[in-house]
C-alpha cells in the first residue's frame, strides 16, 4: 500500500492525531497478563445492572442476536446496522461509531461493563455521533471490510497490524471509515488515552474541518475496495502438483518441533497458538499421497504431533469434552476459555479421520468427546447448533473450568494423586485462578508406573472425570449464544457426518441430518434462498457464500456417510442457486455477497483462509467432488476458473490459503467430466438409444457380443496418486429384459479389480475401514432390497494387528429391484450408485462413489418380460 505519496500532509497528521486509537491491542493478552486494576474495574455490581435495566432500554431490544440483546440496556442509543442510522447521520452530519463484537467475546464484555454502561460517557456519545452496533457473526460482511479498513488505517500511521474484538470504527456519514482501534478503557491506561479522550478529540476533528476528515476516509475506503480487488487480480500460472507441495513445506516450516503446533516464529516463541484447522487438513490430505518427492512423511510428524499437543492440553476440555477457541501459550496449557462450533465442528473431522489413518484410540475418544459436548449443550431441540459458549463467570475469563489443588483433594479423595500425577497438578500452576486440567503423561507410561493396564487406568479417570464434571456443572453456568448460523452449522454437520461413519456411530449421522434437515426447512425462504441466522424462531438476515458452501460440504459429507440421494440432490440444487447469486460472470470465483446484497464501500471475494476456511476455498472443493458425483461438466469448469483467478494468490501465499491448495490437488487427480453418463454406448447395429436400460442390461445373446453390459471405469484419486490406468471396472446386469411393473427382478453388479490392488469387502474389517456399497436411485419408486455383499478373503498389511477382509480381481453384488404397479408403462431413469475404495499394499486412493445411469420406460401392463443374463444370478 503505497499511499503516502499520495496524501498531503494534513491527512497523516491527521491521522496520526488518532494514533492513541490504536496503541494498545487486548486480544492476544493471556488471562495472567490482565492487569489488576483492570480485573478490578471488571465486575460490574449487580444493582448496578438492574438499575441500568429499569432506566434504559434501546433499539436492540427488538434484535434476535444475543449480543446485541446483551447491550439492549445499555445507556447508549444504539443503532443496529440499517438506513435508520445512516439516516439520522446525514440529517445531523455526525460521525457514525461502529462498534463490531460477539456474544463470546471476552473484551467486548469488559468494554461493555466499563464503558457502554457508564451514563456520562453514554451522554456524550449519544449528543456527539450516532452510535451503531454489530454482531459480526450475523454481519461477516460488515465486520470484514471494516476489519481491513483498521489495518489500512494502522498502515497508514506506522502501528502495529494488531486487529481484535471489539473493532471499534469511526466513519463519515456516508459510512467511509477515518480511524478505529479495538479496546478502549474507560480511563487514560498505559499510555492509552480513554475513550472519553477518543470521543471527544474525533468529535473535534469533525467539527474542525469535514472536509478534510471525508477526504482522509475517502483515501482508506478507496485503498479496501483496491485490496479486494487485488486479491482477486488474475494471473495466469499452471495449476499443477507444485503448488501442492509449494503449500505443505510452507506449513510444515512452521511447525514447533519442541511443543507441536504450527504458525510458529522463533522471534516470539512465546506468541498464542490457534488450531488452524485448515492448514491441518491440507497437511492431512498430503499423508495420503505416495510418490517420488512425497512429503507426507513431514506432514505426517506435523499433524500428529499437533493433534496430540492439542488433545493433551488444557486448550481440550478433558471434563466436558470441545475445544476453547486457542492457547494463550506456546505449551497448550491455558487456553482463551469461549468455545465456537466452528472449531469444534473442523476438529471433530479432523480427529476422526486421524483415527481412521491411524487407529489411535486417544483420536476418537477426542472426536466422540467434541461431538457428545455440541449434542449436549449446543444442540437445539429442533436439531440446530448454537454457535458458542462464553468465556468468563461474573467477569472473570476461565473460572469455571479452574480448579484449586483443594477442592480437587476433597472430591476426589484417596483418587486425587492419581489424578493429580496425570493430569499436571503437581505442577505449578500457570493461571491465576487455578488449575486447568491437562494431561502430563501417557496412560501406558502412567500405567507402567502403576503396575496395572492402561484399560484399568482409564477407567479409573473416567470415573474421577465424571465425578468432576458432575460437581462444575453445579457451578454458575455459561452464556450460551443460541443463535444457529448456517455456515457454522455446515461445518458440524461435516464433523458430525465424518464422525459418525469413520467412528461407525449411526446417531452421530442421525444427530448431523437432523440439523441438516432443520436448516433445509426452517432457513430457506420461499424460492429456497438460504438465510443467515435463526434464533426465537425467526430466520433472518440473506446468507452469504461461506452459508452456502458450507452447508454444501455437509450434505455431501452426509451423502458419503449415508448414501441417501436426497443429500446429493439437494447439495446439487444449492451450489446452482450459489453459482446464480454469488458467481462473477466477468472474472470469475464467488463473491462473498449476493448480486443484490446491500452496498457497501467494497464488495469481497475472499481466498484466504482464517479459523475458518474463505468461501472460495470450500466451493471448489464442492465443484470438483460434485464433478466426480453428478458427471457434469459445468461444474469443473467453474472449479478451473476459481483456481485460475486465484492463481497468484496461491503461488504467492500457499500458507494462506491452505484449502485453496488442497483443491488444486483434488482437481489434478478428478479426471474431466462428461456431461452424459459414462455408459458403454451401443453400436448402431444394436438398435438401442444411447443411455436405454437395455444398454447395460446386455439383455440377449445377440447383444452379448456387442454391449456385454455397462461399464464404468473410473479413477479414484487419493493425495498426489494418479494410477496410469483405470483399476475397477463395473458392469450391471437385470434378470430381465424390461422392468415389471408390480413385481421384482434382480439386479448384479460385477466389479473388475486392476491386479495387485484391491477393494474393502462389506462388512469392512477392521471396522474404520471404507466398505463396499451398491445403492439405487429412482424417479419412479424403484426400490433396492436384499443386497448380498460376496465374502472377502483375509489381506495382510504390515501395521495392522488383523488380516483386511478384501475383494481381490472380481466382486459380484446382487439385489432384488421392487417396481411399483402404478409406474407400469412410465419412462423411468435408473441410478446405480457403487461407493469402494481402491488400495495395494503401499496406498489408498480416495473412496469414489460412482454412478451408472440408463433411461427406459417399464414394462406395461400385460406386457411379456423374458428372462436374461442368468449367469450373473447363479450362486454357489
Amino acid at each position: 500500500m503505497d499511499l503516502h505519496k499520495n496524501m498531503k500532509w494534513w491527512i497523516v497528521l491527521l491521522l496520526t492525531i488518532l494514533f492513541f486509537v490504536s496503541n494498545w491491542q487486548p486480544a492476544n493478552l493471556s488471562a495472567s497478563e490482565k492487569s489488576a486494576s483492570e480485573d478490578s474495574e471488571t465486575k460490574a455490581t449487580e444493582s448496578e445492572k438492574t438499575k441500568h435495566k429499569a432506566m434504559f432500554t434501546n433499539r436492540l431490544s427488538k434484535e434476535t442476536s444475543p449480543y446485541l440483546l446483551l447491550h439492549q440496556h445499555n445507556p447508549v442509543d444504539w443503532y443496529p446496522w440499517g438506513p435508520a442510522a445512516f439516516e439520522k447521520a446525514k440529517q445531523e452530519n455526525k460521525i457514525i461509531f461502529l462498534s463490531v463484537g460477539y456474544s463470546s467475546c471476552y473484551w467486548c464484555h469488559v468494554m461493555e461493563r466499563l464503558v457502554f454502561e457508564n451514563p456520562e460517557i453514554a451522554k456524550y456519545m449519544n449528543e456527539n455521533f450516532v452510535n451503531i452496533k454489530v454482531d459480526r457473526e450475523e454481519r461477516p460482511d460488515i465486520d470484514d471490510i471494516y476489519m481491513t479498513s483498521l489495518s489500512v488505517y494502522f498502515h497508514l500511521i506506522g502501528a502495529p497490524d494488531n486487529g481484535g474484538w471489539p473493532l471499534s470504527m469511526f466513519l463519515t456519514p456516508d459510512r467511509e471509515p477515518f480511524a478505529g482501534g479495538t479496546y478502549f478503557p474507560p480511563t487514560d491506561q498505559g499510555g492509552q488515552m480513554s475513550f472519553p479522550r477518543v470521543l471527544q478529540k474525533v468529535n473535534e476533528l469533525w467539527s474542525g474541518d469535514k472536509a478534510k476528515v471525508q477526504q482522509s476516509a475517502t483515501i482508506i475506503a478507496k485503498e479496501v475496495a483496491r485490496l479486494q480487488k487485488e486479491e482477486g487480480a488474475t494471473e495466469a500460472i499452471p495449476i499443477e502438483d507444485r503448488l501442492v507441495k509449494a503449500g505443505v513445506r510452507s506449513i510444515n516450516a512452521s511447525f514447533d518441533s519442541e511443543y507441536g503446533g504450527i504458525d510458529f516464529s522463533e522471534v516470539s516463541p512465546n506468541g498464542p497458538k490457534f488450531p488452524t484447522s485448515s492448514k491441518l487438513v491440507l497437511l492431512q490430505y498430503d499423508i495420503e499421497s505416495m510418490d517420488a518427492e512425497s512429503t507426507s512423511a513431514e506432514s505426517a510428524k506435523v499433524l500428529y504431533q499437533t493433534l496430540d499437543a492439542m488433545a493433551n492440553g488444557g486448550i481440550y476440555d478433558h471434563l466436558g469434552g470441545g475445544f476453547h477457541r486457542y492457547s494463550t501459550d506456546r505449551y497448550w496449557h491455558v487456553p482463551h476459555f469461549e468455545k465456537m462450533l466452528y472449531d469444534n465442528g473442523q476438529l471433530a473431522s479432523l480427529y476422526a479421520k486421524a483415527y481412521g489413518q491411524t487407529g489411535n484410540e486417544q483420536y476418537k475418544q477426542v472426536a466422540a468427546g467434541i461431538i457428545d459436548f455440541v449434542l449436549r449443550e449446543l444442540t437445539d431441540t429442533q436439531g440446530g447448533f448454537y454457535s458458542a459458549l462464553d468465556a468468563e463467570t461474573d467477569g472473570v475469563e476461565g473460572e469455571h473450568y479452574a480448579w484449586s489443588q483443594e477442592e480437587l483433594k476433597e472430591i476426589l479423595d484417596e483418587g486425587y494423586p492419581l489424578f493429580a500425577e496425570f493430569y499436571g497438578l503437581n505442577e505449578p500452576v500457570r493461571f491465576e485462578h487455578g488449575y486447568v486440567l491437562h494431561r502430563v503423561t501417557t496412560l501406558k507410561a502412567l500405567a507402567e508406573k502403576q503396575k496395572t493396564t492402561p484399560e484399568a487406568l482409564e477407567s479409573q479417570l473416567a470415573a474421577m472425570r465424571k465425578k468432576l464434571h458432575t460437581v462444575r456443572n453445579q457451578r454458575q453456568p455459561l452464556l450460551k449464544d443460541d443463535k444457529i448460523l448456517t455456515s457454522w452449522n455446515g461445518l458440524m454437520i461435516t464433523g458430525m457426518a465424518n464422525a459418525g461413519r469413520i467412528l461407525k456411530r449411526p446417531d452421530y449421522t442421525a444427530a448431523a441430518e437432523k440439523a441438516a434437515q432443520f436448516i433445509l426447512d426452517q432457513m430457506r425462504d420461499k424460492q429456497g434462498h438460504l438465510y443467515r441466522s435463526y434464533r426465537a424462531d425467526q430466520a433472518r438476515l440473506n446468507a452469504y457464500l461461506d452459508d452456502y458452501a458450507f452447508l454444501v460440504q455437509g450434505l455431501l459429507a452426509l451423502y458419503e456417510a449415508t448414501g441417501k440421494q436426497q443429500w446429493l440432490d439437494q447439495a446439487q440444487a444449492l451450489t446452482d442457486l450459489q453459482i446464480k447469486l454469488f458467481w462473477d460472470q466477468k472474472e470469475h470465483g464467488f463473491f462473498f455477497t449476493t448480486h443484490d446484497h446491500e452496498q457497501l464501500i467494497a464488495r469481497t471475494k475472499n481466498a484466504y483462509d482464517a479459523a475458518i476456511p474463505s468461501g472460495n476455498s470450500i466451493s471448489t472443493r464442492n465443484l470438483i467432488q460434485l464433478t466426480q458425483l453428478t458427471g457434469d461438466p459445468k461444474y469443473r469448469q467453474h472449479a478451473d476458473q476459481t483456481l485460475q483467478l486465484f492463481g497468484r494468490v496461491i503461488k504467492r501465499y500457499p500458507n494462506r490459503c491452505a484449502q485453496l491448495v488442497q483443491a488444486v490437488g483434488e482437481f489434478l487427480t478428478t479426471p474431466p467430466a462428461q456431461k452424459q453418463s459414462a455408459l458403454l454406448a451401443p453400436t448402431s447395429d444394436a438398435g438401442f438409444a444411447l443411455g436405454s436400460l437395455e444398454q447395460f442390461a446386455a439383455n440377449s445373446e445377440q447383444l452379448a457380443s456387442v454391449t456385454p453390459g455397462l461399464e464404468l471405469l473410473a479413477v479414484a484419486g487419493l493425495g498426489q496418486v494418479t494410477p496410469k490406468k483405470n483399476l475397477v471396472a463395473a458392469k450391471a446386469y437385470l434378470s430381465v429384459d424390461k422392468l415389471p411393473a408390480g413385481k421384482t427382478c434382480r439386479v448384479a453388479i460385477v466389479l473388475t479389480i486392476e491386479d495387485g490392488w484391491h477393494i474393502n469387502a462389506n462388512p469392512a474389517k477392521p471396522d474404520f475401514m471404507v466398505p463396499t456399497t451398491f445403492t439405487v436411485k429412482s424417479n419412479q419408486q424403484v426400490t433396492l432390497s436384499q443386497v448380498k455383499y460376496p465374502a472377502g478373503h483375509a489381506f495382510t498389511v504390515e501395521g495392522f494387528d488383523e488380516p483386511l477382509q478384501v475383494y481381490e480381481k472380481q466382486a459380484i453384488i446382487r439385489g432384488t429391484l421392487t417396481i411399483p404397479a402404478a409406474a407400469a408403462g412410465k419412462a423411468e431413469q435408473l441410478e446405480l450408485n457403487v461407493k469402494y475404495q481402491a488400495c495395494n499394499d503401499k496406498t489408498c486412493i480416495r473412496p469414489t462413489t460412482v454412478s451408472l445411469k440408463g433411461s427406459f420406460q417399464i414394462a406395461k401392463p400385460g406386457e411379456p418380460v423374458k428372462q436374461v443374463n442368468q449367469k450373473w444370478f447363479q450362486t454357489n
